[in-house]
């Protein structure tokens, strides 16, 4: 086994790819010795995760003449991620209609055992990881592991096994891999490194521009908007703190879709978004500070309540409560923003709204 959580510093795109040959060469030699093989990746999917287990099907087609299945839990519900899955022809499976004694082999990809955003059981064994969240003990119990925390995105290290396994990329596939870089780091803007610039700039000129425009400009349910209404309803900002409370929602990536919103307003530093989903608080930070990291403090705020993980700048975690319990949602509101009052060093600071409200109803 071997697990490495990257490499700081810089390396030449040289040096990055004999680091990916090496990598890839040992997991498949790997699994060439084994029988079917399963793709993990997380709950409610968004364009990294579906750009990584393309690229890791078409390595193991080219490589292995084997058709891996791309199994998933939750659904896709934002507007950019469905089309992107019809656009590129990604085929998906539910986690629940498979068997996963058929499979002698489990991948998981931009998701690691124990996160509590996939929904692999926690009794089945994880074969190969593959992510750039920071490396969790669980993994590390994993046969071939490779979790870069100095990569923006996971789709990157997937681009770089296919180069240095010399692999054609074709337009489909260049167009997704792109799409992820573009979306998971803002157009380079939040959290990308070197590797992610290369691959971006790359892999530019081989993406299908029309279809990128499908993907990036789709068009929007009416639920779409009457979430943003709701969301900047309730919003409450503490200086440069903002909390936006969506309360029962019927997807649970409009959390996160949010926070990237409302992140944008003048004088906000930090943003936490939730929503009531089935028996769950669904929860995302974001941030432009650079001084703090999103990942651990709602590692933090959810300890000995839910799971949680991210990164520098962006988090998510899951936290269990009664279905349609909203005001068990408003104490969970009010505690994390008193935890976040500490980690954020927030003293006495009145609140006020996003929207005030009209009282008088005129």
């Amino acid at each position: 086994m071997k697990c490495e959580e990257g490499l700081r510093g810089t390396m030449t795109i040289e040096s990055r790819l004999r680091r990916s040959k090496a990598q890839s060469d040992e997991m498949l030699e790997w699994l060439r010795g084994t029988g079917k093989t399963i793709i993990i990746i997380h709950d409610n999917p968004d364009p990294d995760c579906l750009a990584s287990a393309m690229a890791l099907r078409h390595l193991l087609a080219m490589k292995l003449s084997r058709n891996a299945t791309i199994a998933f839990s939750g659904m896709i519900a934002r507007s950019e991620n469905l089309a992107m899955a019809k656009e590129l022809e990604i085929t998906l499976t539910p986690l629940e209609t498979v068997d996963l004694d058929d499979f002698s082999a489990v991948c998981m990809l931009d998701t690691q055992p124990g996160t509590g955003n996939n929904s692999l059981p926690p009794e089945r064994r994880v074969d190969v990881v593959i992510d750039h969240h920071p490396l969790r003990e669980e993994t590390q119990k994993c046969r071939r592991v490779d979790v870069r925390a100095d990569y923006g995105v996971t789709a990157t290290i997937l681009y770089e096994y296919l180069l240095a396994q010399n692999i054609t990329i074709g337009t489909k596939l260049a167009t997704a891999l792109f799409y992820a870089i573009k979306s998971e780091t803002q157009d380079l803007g939040r959290e990308a490194n070197e590797p992610d610039r290369d691959a971006y700039l790359r892999l530019f000129p081989v993406a299908n521009k029309r279809l990128l425009y499908e993907i990036t400009y789709p068009k929007l349910p009416v639920e779409h908007f009457r979430t943003l209404h709701n969301g900047v309803e309730n919003a409450t900002i503490y200086g440069k703190l903002l909390v936006v409370n969506l309360q029962a929602i019927r997807f649970p990536e409009v959390v996160a879709e949010m926070a990237d919103y409302l992140i944008r307003l003048a004088g906000i530093e930090t943003v936490l978004s939730m929503g009531l989903y089935n028996d769950g608080v669904i929860l995302s930070i974001r941030t432009t500070s650079t001084l703090l990291n999103a990942g651990e403090i709602i590692k933090r705020l959810v300890a000995g309540r839910g799971t949680g993980g991210g990164h520098g700048m962006m988090a998510g975690a899951k936290m269990d409560i009664a279905p349609g319990d909203l005001a068990a949602l408003k104490e969970v509101e009010e505690l994390l923003t008193r935890g976040l009052f500490l980690e954020l060093s927030i003293g006495d600071v009145t609140p006020a709204r996003l929207i005030e409200r009209n009282v008088t109803g005129t």
